[in-house]
């Protein structure tokens, strides 16, 4: 078979997935799906047509096992809305092909994010760049949400003012904050959007990516199910442990005489398992 349609994907073209208050991400196209990283794994192997088990039970080998050309050749396009400051965190993944909407040909939407009030929250105190998980009363938190809409509606006053002055599109645009939505096209291949999707995914990823990532995850779903199942078994749900982790692992289990962790490491074992050693 030379061409993988995906009726599931096929089916969710052009809809648009709605993120926060005003973004989405949308399925542009694709190509392959899980059959195509069967088709690609065995050109290598040599090996003829397998049943449904089988190609799932090849996905989930080659993943646990890091065979990762075979995902590479699944490829999608999104199209993204999404505040500035979330796409300068997206973009730090340099493993994808994007364009994004330029300010100095359109004239910028007047849409700014303005995060709801369970997710305003104080500065972690052991996080340098996260929020903790102390929520503000709701009348403080309204009280942050107002301060931020107010502070968007004027600096989009001013910029509509410098465009209807005749000023250049390239200057007027540049007092306008990170809420501002911006919008791209971006392009991606399975085994690196899994990188993506295993960094944004995380509990230390900002919440608002974090929102966008799951979103994803959901899209991805429909074009190849059964790589999204190997790879939240093996590796949104699973984990790495270092040697020494291992070997404190042995030495618990009696089966190695293994110096014990110290405490700090110790912590970092139990975080990682999700349990009191």
């Amino acid at each position: 078979m030379s061409h993988c349609v995906v009726p599931s994907a096929e089916a969710i073209l052009d809809r648009e997935f709605q993120v926060l208050d005003k973004g989405f991400i949308r399925l542009i196209d694709y190509l392959g799906g899980d059959e195509r990283v069967v088709q690609a794994a065995r050109v290598s192997y040599s090996l003829g047509t397998k049943s449904y088990r089988e190609d799932a039970g090849l996905i989930d080998y080659l993943l646990r096992n890091r065979h990762t050309s075979p995902f590479e050749q699944v490829v999608m396009t999104f199209h993204v809305k999404l505040p500035i400051f979330a796409a300068r965190q997206w973009v730090r993944h340099r493993t994808a092909r994007l364009n994004e909407i330029s300010g100095r040909y359109s004239v910028m939407k007047e849409d700014f994010y303005v995060p709801q009030p369970e997710n305003v929250a104080f500065q972690s105190t052991d996080n340098k760049q996260a929020r903790s998980s102390q929520r503000l009363e709701p009348e403080n938190a309204e009280a942050v949400r107002s301060c931020l809409a107010e502070g968007q509606k004027q600096a989009y006053q001013g910029y509509t003012n410098l465009i209807e002055q005749g000023i250049a599109r390239e200057l007027a645009r540049i007092n306008l904050p990170l809420s501002l939505y911006t919008e791209l096209y971006w392009q991606i291949d399975l085994h690196n959007l899994f990188h993506f999707l295993e960094l944004r995914l995380h509990p230390h990823a900002q919440k608002e990516i974090r929102c966008y990532a799951e979103t994803l995850l959901t899209i991805t779903k429909h074009i190849a199910p059964r790589c999204v199942e190997s790879f939240e078994r093996h590796i949104l749900e699973g984990v790495s442990l270092s040697r020494e982790e291992v070997e404190e692992l042995r030495r618990r289990l009696g089966k190695s005489g293994a110096p014990e962790l110290d405490k700090k490491e110790l912590e970092r074992l139990e975080e990682k398992l999700g349990l009191n050693l």
